[in-house]
């Protein structure tokens, strides 16, 4: 394995953009995704038509009163920072020590902690008891019940898809019409052309954008065997895939439509793991578990 070491710097020059229509969004975000002078590019979709773009380059130096460490527990949670640029309308610029970017999401668990604690951004519960979050994940689902965890299941999503960055409209469409969970997380990257389960169609990387949901579904006929699927028809038909740490409920034959098992399978005959190893769908599906 070769990895990259990049030098540190003491921070992040974090641009904000707040975009209105989706055109815009996908749009704006494709094309700062592919300028190789932004170091990070995030957006965050509030709405069907509204998101902020974030952009960002390392440095050493901060302009003064500029600096905003966000990862303080009495600080806003870093969404609804975020969020205040597009309610206000305007842009703007902050140097972000790199450690606190870094976690920036960390103290909200995204925007996940307001399902958890309503309150939990309030000024008040933040100089309190913000030094208190974010929860053990693994506290949270010990001490969770069955019935708690069934209607979780069915009153919550936790998605991220993998799709090709030229189909991102229509990807926030596909989102929206089957679970409308605001807000969205986009990520881009560098899809390379290698052999294995994870590649693009053609013979060439394909930049591509991590689409993350996390929260309550607010379309009335969401079920979420029967609305998972149809979201997971959709990234299969445009090339995408499924972050599997979530819940599959792919057929084996829709999950192998979706990733590339041709060396998996090949590997598994050669070393005879047939009957040692599940295989990594009986793993991950639901399907297969229940």
């Amino acid at each position: 394995a070769e990895i990259k070491i990049v030098p540190f710097k003491k921070y992040v020059k974090l641009h904000y953009t707040p975009v209105r229509g989706l055109e815009k969004i996908c749009e704006k975000f494709s094309r700062e995704s592919q300028k190789k002078e932004n170091y990070f590019v995030e957006g965050l979709v509030y709405s069907e038509n509204e998101a902020v773009i974030m952009t960002g380059v390392l440095t050493d130096d901060a302009e003064p009163g500029q600096v905003n460490r966000i990862g303080n527990y009495w600080k806003p949670w870093f969404f609804r920072h975020v969020e205040s640029f597009l309610k206000n309308n305007q842009s703007g610029t902050e140097y972000i020590p790199l450690r606190h970017y870094y976690h920036r999401h960390t103290r909200s668990i995204f925007w996940e902690l307001q399902d958890i604690i309503p309150f939990g951004n309030h000024p008040v519960f933040r100089y309190l008891f913000g030094w208190m979050v974010p929860p053990k994940i693994s506290l949270l689902k010990l001490t969770q019940g069955e019935t708690i965890r069934r209607l979780y299941e069915q009153h919550h999503v936790v998605q991220d898809m993998l799709v090709p960055m030229k189909y991102l409209q229509k990807s926030i469409e596909a989102f929206q019409n089957e679970i409308k969970v605001y807000p969205l997380w986009l990520c881009p990257f560098i899809l390379p052309s290698h052999p294995g389960m994870v590649h693009p169609k053609g013979n060439e990387a394909e930049l591509y954008v991590d689409i993350g949901a996390y929260g309550e579904p607010k379309t009335k006929h969401f079920d979420a065997k029967a609305s998972m699927r149809h979201l997971e028809k959709f990234v299969r038909d445009v090339h995408g895939f499924q972050m599997l740490y979530a819940d599959c409920y792919m057929s084996r034959e829709e999950f192998w439509g979706m990733f590339d098992g041709s060396l998996y399978h090949k590997l598994r005959d050669k070393l005879n793991c047939k009957n040692a190893f599940p295989e990594v769908y009986d793993k991950i599906c639901k399907a297969a578990r229940h």
